[in-house]
């Protein structure tokens, strides 16, 4: 069965002013799309199943020859499906702070929720070229947060996460993400970026990798 873009749970323009529509358009429509369709290619004649989260988590068990291929495009298309859903217009579910367990559990691993947005900002900020900034689950069932390169994902595990963990939210740190709408100021992104996570979806997200 073939890997399939999924559908973005709101429209492109609903994440403006941080998140500009034709950034949308593109990001979507043909960044992930390309992950898509070039994960399936690599896959192709390849027993791997549909669920492209297990698909990353054994690469190991990718024949060397198309490993690095699906390492990217798997990769690709398991951050961007992460993403999208963690965010929603400021006003309709976008913004704020989150709440319960997972404030709770934000609390416990980081102290204050400032703190850990302390830590998530530097992470996304400090990286070198492009990546995505992380927070997720320990195999301990702590909250840690780091980052990788490119279209790497925690669930890669070594030698590709500093911190393997199921990843409950992700920021997308490559220049396409932003550029059109914050041109090189990356650290300006962040800081609006909060404004558009859907701290509902990612208690969800939180609460399914406990």
């Amino acid at each position: 069965m073939a890997f399939v873009l999924p559908d973005l749970p709101y429209d492109h323009a609903s994440l403006q002013p941080v998140v500009g529509t034709q950034t949308m358009q593109i990001h979507h429509g043909k960044h992930h799309a390309a992950y898509v369709t070039n994960l399936n290619a690599a896959v192709e004649g390849l027993n791997v199943g549909d669920d492209v989260n297990t698909l990353i988590g054994d690469l190991g068990a990718i024949p060397e020859s198309k490993r690095g291929a699906v390492r990217n495009n798997a990769g690709g298309h398991a951050n961007h499906s992460l993403f999208w859903p963690c965010l929603a217009a400021k006003g309709s579910g976008g913004g704020g702070q989150p709440s319960g367990e997972l404030a709770a559990a934000i609390d416990s691993a980081f102290e204050s929720f400032d703190a850990f947005k302390a830590a998530f900002a530097k992470a996304g900020a400090t990286r070198f070229g492009s990546g995505w900034a992380w927070l997720g689950v320990g195999d301990d069932g702590k909250l840690c947060v780091c980052s990788t390169a490119n279209q790497d994902n925690p669930l890669m595990g070594r030698p590709y996460a500093d911190c393997p963990c199921k990843p409950i939210l992700g920021l997308d740190v490559w220049e396409h993400a932003y550029y059109l709408d914050f041109q090189n100021r990356r650290p300006d992104y962040i800081a609006a970026w909060w404004d558009i996570v859907n701290w509902d979806q990612v208690a969800s997200n939180y609460a399914s990798a406990k």
